[in-house]
């Protein structure tokens, strides 16, 4: 399995952490790589074009709430992005929804965020 992880500013921190955490998974960082303010639309589609092309097999992408990375992401043809909180959130659109991105506000407690993507990547 291959993530794609993306984030804009304000989830830079956050995609970081989620990047330490991904033992023994391959990943691959689409950006963006400081936090300067970015157009997170930028970041979400080229995250998305991968994720269609299968060069990765999962997206995972982050911003301030969440919701504006998965507008993005969802404008990308043969993309099912959601915004999750919780891990029930994840199952439902895993399986109701054949969602192949997610999306997290940066502002979730790092540890609901990390039992969140591990759910989502073994699922």
């Amino acid at each position: 399995m291959k993530i794609g992880i993306v984030s804009d500013h304000r989830g830079y921190d956050v995609k970081n952490k989620i990047k330490k955490e991904l033992k023994n998974i391959e990943f691959v960082d689409y950006g963006t790589n400081s936090r300067e303010s970015v157009d997170y639309p930028d970041y979400a589609f080229e995250l998305c074009k991968n994720v269609v092309n299968k060069n990765v097999d999962l997206g995972i992408a982050i911003c301030g709430s969440g919701i504006g990375m998965s507008i993005a992401c969802n404008k990308v043809k043969g993309i099912r992005c959601a915004r999750v909180t919780t891990i029930k959130d994840v199952k439902i659109t895993k399986i109701d929804n054949n969602s192949n991105v997610i999306a997290f506000s940066s502002d979730i407690n790092f540890d609901k965020i990390k039992r969140i993507y591990k759910y989502t990547i073994f699922i």
